[in-house]
């Protein structure tokens, strides 16, 4: 029988969207698991991380013990310096975290709105979400991940993924012949 702890969920602070899957799950590495729903967390170089830190630490002790010496050694810290990769928007020395759920996330906005609409929830957005830590142990990596539990959408801020924004890239034409009158009736248009 399962073990069942009494695990709470955490707030996190601030973050950068990178990477959401929230309202399709994307795709798995093990072809023979399931897809999940997730997102990547990209937290400022400032960013309070003690409470989902303490929460790793609560989770550890639950699970483990309170003697930190028979814990396992971890295979990655969920805490990752967002200088390993190299894509738009992550800052070497500022961290991220991997959150994800066999389950469809909760998604609001600012004032408690439902998000239904995908263009509104985009890497590079602003948001808070709540997760809870877990333990995994899959194919010889042992560790503490975090489950996505549901996510509030904070702000917009500039998209992640290289495309400009349309409004960017173009200018404004001025309407053919210069009248400024374009209204145009079917017989005007094909004769």
């Amino acid at each position: 029988m399962l073990e069942k702890l009494n695990i709470p969920n955490v707030m996190t602070p601030k973050f950068r969207v990178s990477f959401p899957a929230v309202f399709r799950p994307g795709k798995s590495e093990d072809p023979t698991k399931p897809p999940k729903y997730g997102i990547t967390m990209l937290f400022d170089k400032d960013a309070d991380l003690s409470p989902l830190m303490n929460a790793m630490v609560d989770f550890m002790t639950k699970k483990f013990g309170a003697d930190k010496a028979a814990w396992p050694k971890l295979s990655r810290n969920p805490f990752r310096d967002q200088g390993e990769k190299t894509f738009e928007g992550y800052v070497a020395g500022a961290k991220f975290i991997n959150a994800s759920s066999n389950t469809k996330p909760g998604l609001v906005g600012p004032n408690n709105e439902d998000i239904i609409n995908e263009a509104e929830f985009y890497p590079g957005c602003y948001a808070r979400a709540t997760v809870r830590p877990f333990w995994y142990d899959k194919k010889g990596n042992k560790g503490v991940a975090f489950g996505l539990q549901n996510i509030q959408k904070l702000g917009d801020g500039e998209p992640l993924g290289g495309r400009v924004a349309a409004s960017k890239e173009f200018e404004p034409v001025a309407p053919a012949g210069g009248s400024g009158d374009t209204a145009k009736t079917a017989a005007d248009l094909f004769g």
